[in-house]
């Protein structure tokens, strides 16, 4: 056993989260009491009884973390976020609030176009010094792996300039960030009468320009009355896999609108929002296993109703995920705290289901591998939280209980130190 370079111990529980969705709360999480964990070269080097480990592991370079009776479970995953834009939309809160809804402001000349205006007018440098303090906020909440997509800019030039921020954000701080190319979000004001002309701009520039450059995993569409057709979002999603993208879908988010059926047919890796899946969706979901990502923060702050059916996803036999879907228009927040405490509430999921549909689930609608997960010899992405159960953190609604944040095996957070425990039923230990 290899010389530990970190060593985290003194915890209430490690979850390894290793279990399949479906299994009981007790063992979904694959939970190894009083286990310490040992990081060497950036992985998981141990996992197990302080006492177990071998003399030689803990030498004096060894930094040593003290967990102070919490719990360390993986890193989150985000799977979900429009994190790169510049201007805000707080006059379209206010409205919403007096009843206005999404469609009307988009019509209005809001929404979706007003975020566009504002992301063309800025450069690269300042789109990334507006997505860091994100991030960083996202960071703090434990998040490690990120994905992240376009969709502010409409056209080759700005589409690419967003990638590219993406890219240079993944270098310039710890969360790993998977880009997404979400050309069909809207159709640009200077092709509204132009439907289809915009479409084959996204099918022969902006796709195939995206691939070429390596700027883009997955290649994302908004199906949705206001945004695009089934036969428009079809056409895109072929040309992005002619490209080598794989296909993701916004589908279901404010009508029946057809977007599960698609995402199906072309084998997409997972449907977003899902407020209106139908029982047929939802059957065709589990049959073609194609992973659910649900985000009940933007159910709330567009005020709908229903919230999407986690419960009934699960039963059937459907992979989750948890998303923030942070953006500037119908989820300002970056509280992943505040995700999985109303994944319990609106979406019907326990407390382990909450924390693996954030964690394993996540992962898998972005077909990451081993991530998610802590598994010897994989990438030592954790958190060490403040409170001695996971349990905790969906019923203190929206309290961030992070308290460290490992990426990579690196300590790039930390405030185990600051004296204040978020949760005082975290017993003191060693």
């Amino acid at each position: 056993m290899a010389v530990f370079d970190l060593l985290i111990r003194n915890a209430s529980e490690v979850l390894t989260v290793q279990a399949e969705l479906g299994a009981p709360a007790e063992g979904l999480l694959t939970p190894q009491m009083r286990a310490v964990v040992g990081v060497a070269n950036g992985r998981i080097a141990y996992i197990g009884p302080e006492e177990q480990l071998a003399k030689d592991s803990r030498g004096p370079s060894t930094e040593v973390l003290d967990s102070r009776g919490g719990f360390v479970g993986p890193g989150f995953v985000d799977p979900h976020t429009h994190l790169v834009f510049a201007g805000e939309r707080s006059a379209e809160f206010e409205l919403r609030c007096h009843g206005a809804t999404y469609l009307e402001i988009a019509s209005a000349g809001g929404g979706i176009l007003s975020t566009v205006r504002a992301t063309r007018a800025s450069s690269e440098d300042e789109l990334v010094a507006l997505a860091l303090p994100r991030l960083r906020r996202l960071l703090e909440q434990g998040v490690t792996w990120a994905e992240v997509k376009s969709g502010y800019g409409l056209n080759l030039e700005d589409e690419l300039k967003m990638l590219r921020v993406i890219q240079r954000l993944g270098r310039e701080q710890p969360i790993t960030l998977i880009p997404t190319l979400l050309c069909a979000h809207a159709i640009p004001e200077e092709m509204r009468n132009q439907r289809d002309r915009y479409v084959r701009t996204c099918i022969n520039e902006i796709i195939p320009a995206a691939a070429e450059a390596g700027l883009a995993k997955f290649c994302d569409v908004f199906v949705e009355e206001g945004a695009f057709t089934v036969a428009e979002g079809q056409r895109v999603l072929a040309a992005g896999l002619d490209a080598g993208l794989i296909p993701r879908l916004h589908a279901n988010q404010l009508s029946e609108s057809g977007g599960v059926r698609l995402a199906v047919d072309v084998g997409a890796s997972s449907a977003d929002h899902l407020e209106h899946a139908s029982t047929e969706d939802i059957q065709m979901l589990a049959e073609k296993k194609v992973a659910a990502v649900l985000m009940p923060t933007t159910t709330v702050y567009l005020r709908q109703c229903p919230a999407a059916p986690g419960r009934r996803l699960v039963d059937a036999g459907v992979c989750v995920a948890l998303a923030t879907n942070l953006n500037p228009g119908s989820s300002m927040s970056e509280n992943v705290a505040l995700t999985l405490g109303l994944g319990c509430l609106l979406n019907g999921l326990s407390a382990a289901e909450s924390y693996w549909a954030l964690t394993r689930g996540a992962a898998r609608a972005l077909r990451l591998a081993d991530v998610g997960t802590l598994l010897v010899g994989g990438a030592a992405d954790l958190v060490v939280f403040g409170c001695a159960s996971y349990r905790h953190l969906p019923y203190h609604l929206g309290i961030n209980h992070v308290k460290a944040v490992i990426k990579s095996g690196r300590v790039v957070f930390n405030r185990l130190g600051d004296g204040d425990p978020t949760c005082a039923s975290a017993p003191i230990v060693g």
